[in-house]
């Protein structure tokens, strides 16, 4: 099992050019189906055996976006053995895939933002981990970038002068991303500490570490010390994410009426209906100032206080009557 498994890692990392963390899920998937259907081979696997397998999941909390995922994985690793005519046929063909509801993207207010930060650098001694990460916040926070490319950005990306950030998003596709002037002071100041911290050593990242192999801060590394900061300040854990920061972004420009073109070219999105979700948060924040401002909705509203007066009055005037009833005919 571990070498099919191997055999097509390899296939989606040479012929479909996967992403790295894309190949890590498949891997982390599949080698953990190997494990659930256990003693079955996966040869040997019928429709039914992974509909048990999926149920158990199920059973357990797996939540159905994770469940669909790992779906997809069983369906394109089938597809794979049957073009190795290791299998004639395809049972992930006809799995069934979990609903999953559409859910508006989460985000941070800027005051949410400051006090994230500035909880951070009261508690901590490590001055230079903490400005680090604030850069890296609010940089992400004001640019829209994500994770995967903040994290390896380079220490030439930015063009200081023109206030913008030259970004090799996925399929290693080119876009430019402008940054704030305050951004790009809080950018400067992180740099000469930056040149304190690597001493003689050099790194051409501009976020490096001395623990990755990389030599830059990894994903996993800032999702751990954002929501570590995120928690020291009090802040939900279903908003602490790093990818709520680039939702952030959007969310600001929709509700300031950016064109959704100029959002979903600043995103990298390469469709746009991937940037329509954000239009979705401003739609409902529209509705409910409606519903809270408009003249007909007050006009409604007054309407029912009335009914609800009326109504009390007349519950009120009805105990009053029974009890006078109550006065003529017992207690003379």
């Amino acid at each position: 099992m571990r070498e099919l498994i191997n055999e097509f890692i390899d296939m989606k990392a040479v012929e479909a050019g996967a992403a790295l963390n894309t190949l890590k899920a498949y891997r982390n998937d599949l080698e953990q189906y190997a494990k659930g259907i256990l003693p079955l081979l996966v040869q040997n696997v019928k429709k039914e055996d992974i509909e048990d397998y999926l149920k158990k999941l199920k059973d357990s909390g797996c939540r159905p976006k994770t469940l669909s995922r790992k779906i997809s994985a069983l369906r394109e690793f089938y597809k794979f053995l049957q073009s190795e005519q290791i299998m004639a046929d395809n049972p992930a063909t006809r799995l069934r895939t979990p609903k999953i509801g559409k859910s508006l993207p989460l985000f941070l207010t800027p005051k949410e933002i400051k006090k994230i930060c500035e909880v951070s650098r009261t508690k901590h001694k490590n001055k230079f981990s903490i400005m680090r990460m604030c850069v890296m916040i609010k940089l992400m926070y004001s640019s829209g970038l994500r994770v995967s490319e903040l994290v390896s950005l380079s220490e030439n990306a930015i063009n200081y002068d023109q206030l913008q950030i030259l970004i090799y998003g996925k399929g290693s596709k080119e876009r430019i991303v402008p940054i704030t002037k305050e951004v790009k002071s809080e950018i400067f100041e992180y740099l000469e500490r930056r040149g304190e911290f690597l001493g003689s050593r050099k790194s051409k990242w501009m976020f490096p570490s001395v623990r990755s192999l990389s030599g830059h801060m990894t994903r996993d590394g800032f999702f751990k010390n954002l929501k570590k900061m995120a928690l020291e300040a009090g802040i939900a854990c279903e908003k602490v994410h790093p990818h709520v920061l680039r939702h952030s972004f959007a969310t600001k420009l929709v509700n300031k009426n950016a064109d959704l073109r100029s959002i979903q070219k600043m995103l990298g999105h390469e469709n746009i209906v991937t940037t329509e979700i954000y239009t979705h948060i401003t739609t409902e924040k529209l509705a409910n100032e409606v519903r809270k401002n408009h003249p007909l909705m007050q006009k409604k509203k007054n309407e029912e206080k009335e009914k609800k007066r009326k109504k009390y009055i007349s519950r009120k005037n009805a105990i009053a009557a029974i009890w006078k009833v109550l006065e003529i005919y017992l207690f003379r």
